[in-house]
């Protein structure tokens, strides 16, 4: 029983260790190994043409946050974004494929995922902070036969559930991160 207590403490000093957002990493200065020593393991990773990188870190399943981690060809940290936000949900466009919308979102909850038979159509759904500091969704619909978007649609979540899915505050309370 002991030897298992120390084993959760490890662990979960261990998840301390790795920074929600990045905080503390320089541009041009942090490396991958620094990106990954700091954040932890990315949910994804992208290896672009040009010889940059791209890793996905959503922080959920109900969290509000998925930074993107772009690092150049020269191995160095360019940016970190939090991609769950309106402007990255207006590039998602009909006819994309789902590659390319994860390239933009990353993954959205596995959870959230639902399939409608009727329609052949999958949904994602990522939440986030909307614009007024409120919880939402946001769903990208796609044709399944075609594996393509068909649309999209951000809903707050008191417009989903009359019981609220966490504190009223939570949003109005987030600190940045970087």
């Amino acid at each position: 029983m002991k030897k298992q207590w120390m084993v959760i403490i490890a662990a979960l000093l261990l998840g301390a260790c790795a920074s929600y957002g990045g905080r503390g990493l320089n541009p041009g200065v942090a490396s991958l190994d620094d990106v990954v020593r700091v954040m932890g393991q990315p949910a994804m990773r992208w290896q672009n043409e040009d010889s940059s990188t791209q890793l996905v870190y959503p922080r959920g399943p109900m969290g509000y946050h998925t930074f993107m981690v772009h690092i150049g060809a020269d191995g160095k940290l360019q940016k970190i974004e939090n991609v769950l936000d309106p402007k990255y949900f207006s590039r998602i466009q009909p006819g994309m494929t789902k590659d390319q919308v994860l390239h933009i979102l990353g993954p959205s909850t596995p959870a959230w995922t639902i399939y409608f038979k009727a329609r052949d159509e999958l949904v994602w759904e990522w939440r986030y902070c909307d614009v007024s500091a409120v919880p939402a969704r946001f769903h990208v619909l796609f044709d399944n036969s075609m594996g393509t978007v068909r649309s999209t649609l951000s809903i707050t979540e008191d417009m989903m559930w009359p019981i609220p899915m966490g504190p009223a505050n939570w949003c109005s309370s987030q600190v940045a991160f970087n």
